[in-house]
């Protein structure tokens, strides 16, 4: 085992066009035996500030079988409200470090303190295959960093011998037996082992069939290593799209339903100006663009890089909370918006974003009206904004606009009627015992209902023009103790346009 030390006055800083990064000195390996071992360890100590990625590089040799790194680092105490270390981890091979390039080989975040690669199996977040020489890069993310600087120790292990062989990878199948034209119950946003979640796939599906699922998306940070486990997961019962929650430092967005084996990279902030090229990659790959949490609190999760490249947008994620609320607001501001500017909208979502127990898949779930249950039909179903959200299985709804003519739109529809057309918005509800219903317009809410009997169904019917509103969307409420202050959720719509 050879030791070395990385100082300060060792780093290179350079901008790669993304995010700041920091380049260490080689860490090298002389070829052993055949079925021989070689340690490296490595020291250093990353200040306060520091870029968000430095890389290690690291020249491997020919004739590795398989490459095993694992990390430590310090976690002093630092008073109340001061960030403490958190370090990432990954690795590129060697096709090297550039932004969207070939050489990314896996990354687990925080969720792991050691990882290996070979050709025939790799760590969860990790893809398999052959280890060639070349100069590899182990990548830190030093998420936050205390006062006192993050002092870290890497452990590089080479083992020589035959490579072995790396399987073809084999997909779920992009449709399901579907009901024809229906409405179908999904959960987009979910974690497994493959990055910080806990469940294996079949272990999430299994929840997924029990919480009346018709499809899920997988949906791990930053790597696709997943993509190929979930094959046997599905079936003609579920739905397994593929995708990627892409953890910027200004935010998360998950690519829905891309390609099998499509990987899109995170290394770069607002002010980059990178966003753009990497929703064009999710788009060119058949999946959508869908901001994730875009008030959450947690570090990194603000979402700073707008709304104009998404498909949809996450309003509701997990349990209903303030940060929820927020963005419901904001979203509604947006649907403002969009009818005076004569804009195109964004539809709203909701997924669990479960990772461990006790996180429940499918609470909440987006429920599409789709022509089948396919990838593309999901897909088209979603960016139409057919879909409403609800907490669970047990609610369902449905939600219409008629006029005195017969005509009729449902949501994500527009009702096609005279600016002073008496128009009818009737909303059918089951599973929602006790839960108020409220209309919301553009002009805020102009409807809410006494609570719903304990059965949990009920009708509720308000009357309005095309003049006086320009879209109706429902909300249902739980019940709240706090006064004015609104309950949560229980359920949400996409609005309903009204006019020509």
């Amino acid at each position: 085992m050879c030791d070395d030390t990385h100082g300060i006055g060792r780093r290179a800083l350079f901008v790669t066009g993304a995010a700041a990064a920091l380049t260490l000195g080689s860490v090298g390996f002389a070829a052993a035996d055949d079925q021989g071992q070689e340690t490296r360890t490595v020291r250093g100590t990353l200040p306060p500030g520091s870029p968000d990625f430095v890389y290690v590089p690291v020249e491997v040799p020919s004739g590795v079988r398989e490459i095993k790194v694992s990390y430590t680092y310090d976690k002093p105490s630092v008073p109340a409200g001061t960030q403490g270390n958190a370090l990432d981890i990954g690795i590129f091979d060697q096709h090297g470090t550039e932004l969207g390039g070939r050489g990314f080989r896996g990354w687990s975040g925080g969720a792991r303190t050691e990882f290996f690669i070979r050709a025939d199996e790799a760590t969860p977040g990790y893809i398999p295959g052959p280890v060639r020489e070349g100069t590899w890069h182990i990548a830190l993310g030093p998420y936050t960093v205390a006062p006192q600087g993050l002092t870290y120790e890497l452990t590089i292990t080479l083992t020589y011998g035959e490579p072995g062989s790396t399987a073809l990878p084999v997909y779920p199948p992009s449709r399901a037996k579907g009901r024809g034209r229906a409405w179908y119950r999904g959960d987009c946003h979910l974690h497994s082992w493959h990055s910080d979640g806990r469940r294996t796939p079949a272990e999430i599906a299994a929840l997924a069939r029990a919480a009346g699922l018709d499809f899920i998306n997988s949906s791990d940070h930053n790597t696709h290593s997943a993509h190929p486990h979930w094959a046997d997961a599905a079936g003609d019962d579920l739905l397994i799209m593929l995708g990627e929650e892409i953890t910027t430092r200004n935010g998360h967005v998950v690519a829905l339903g891309t390609d099998p084996g499509t990987f899109v990279d995170w290394r770069y902030r607002a002010r980059d100006n990178r966003f753009g090229r990497f929703a064009r990659q999710i788009h060119r790959a058949g999946g959508l663009v869908v901001p994730a949490h875009p008030h959450a609190t947690c570090v990194g999760c603000g979402w700073k890089f707008g709304f104009v490249e998404a498909d949809a947008v996450e309003v509701w994620n997990g349990p209903y909370t303030p940060d929820d609320e927020v963005m419901l607001a904001e979203w509604d501001n947006l649907l403002v918006a969009s009818v005076r500017g004569g804009r195109a909208w964004l539809p709203a979502m909701g997924s669990s974003d479960a990772h461990r127990d006790p996180d429940v898949v499918g609470s909440p779930q987006t429920v599409v009206l789709a022509d089948d249950l396919t990838r593309e039909a999901i897909q088209e179903g979603i960016r139409a904004g057919r879909s409403y959200i609800a907490e669970s299985k047990n609610i369902s709804l449905t939600f219409t606009a008629t006029d005195g003519r017969g005509r009729h739109a449902g949501i994500g529809e527009r009702l096609e009627a005279d600016p002073d057309t008496p128009v009818t918005v009737r909303l059918e509800v089951s599973g929602a015992p006790r839960c108020t219903a409220r209309i919301v317009t553009d002009q805020g809410v102009l409807l809410t209902s006494d609570p719903l009997p304990v059965s949990g169904s009920g009708v509720v019917e308000w009357h309005t023009t095309p003049a006086y509103a320009a879209y109706a969307r429902a909300e249902l409420r739980h019940e709240t103790a706090a006064g004015t202050v609104p309950g949560a959720l229980a359920a949400l719509t996409n609005p309903i346009f009204l006019g020509r």
